[in-house]
């Protein structure tokens, strides 16, 4: 099919921030007081909104404001530990670029919330903002659910079968499935094999692995 529209997940895929966020989780854990296995939670909680996070981790159904401020509490210590040393995944300005020199649309699709999104985006500094935004504080569900990468494509015009997602995590990856969406594998912290599916069309450590093996160029760009 034809292709609209590229969505991209944020932590993992378009930044490099994933290192930072378990360190934050295991700061955020420490001063709870509580006994956790960081790797199994990271496995049940990555692409999941903050408030399913939270209430995954303490196993119960926290009301909303409470979840929100916890979570809160944990990113701004995330924000702390990432801003010093924030990196983009490798070849990620270039390939936004490219995407829109190719006349393609571009969409974020992140579980994280305004805070983070916003943190992101400036230290990026993209030349043209996205074409749209979608974060895990608008009261849609996480991944696995579709729901977020669904409301990107609406937002940008475009239909599921015109979109491409690029995601890092194995949930991330499902969501993409189940919203109709073809996907490229970003394997920053999961193997390929992690993030295999019949609807990724690739698997990359970075954008100067996609840029360099030509991937946009290669598309089927929709002009109208």
């Amino acid at each position: 099919m034809p292709t609209r529209a590229l969505i991209f997940d944020m932590d993992g895929t378009m930044i490099d921030s994933m290192p930072s966020h378990v360190q934050s989780w295991v700061s955020f854990i420490d001063q709870h007081g509580l006994a956790v296995d960081i790797p199994d939670l990271m496995r049940r909680t990555t692409g999941r909104t903050g408030a399913e996070c939270m209430r995954e981790l303490f196993q119960r159904d926290l009301p909303d404001q409470q979840a929100w401020a916890l979570i809160a509490e944990k990113e701004v210590m995330y924000r702390e530990l990432f801003a010093p040393i924030f990196a983009e995944v490798a070849g990620f300005k270039a390939f936004a670029r490219r995407t829109l020199d190719c006349g393609l649309k571009l969409g974020v699709g992140s579980a994280g919330d305004r805070h983070n999104i916003a943190f992101a985006l400036g230290h990026l500094g993209l030349p043209t903002p996205p074409h749209a935004i979608v974060g895990g504080d608008e009261g849609l569900a996480g991944k696995p659910d579709p729901a977020i990468f669904l409301e990107v494509a609406r937002r940008m015009d475009a239909s599921a079968q015109d979109c491409i997602v690029f995601e890092d995590s194995p949930f991330g990856i499902e969501a993409a499935r189940r919203a109709g969406m073809s996907a490229v594998a970003i394997c920053t912290s999961h193997s390929a094999a992690q993030l295999a599916g019949p609807h990724v069309l690739v698997a990359a450590s970075n954008y100067l692995e996609l840029i360099t093996s030509n991937f946009l160029e290669n598309l089927d760009v929709a002009t109208a």
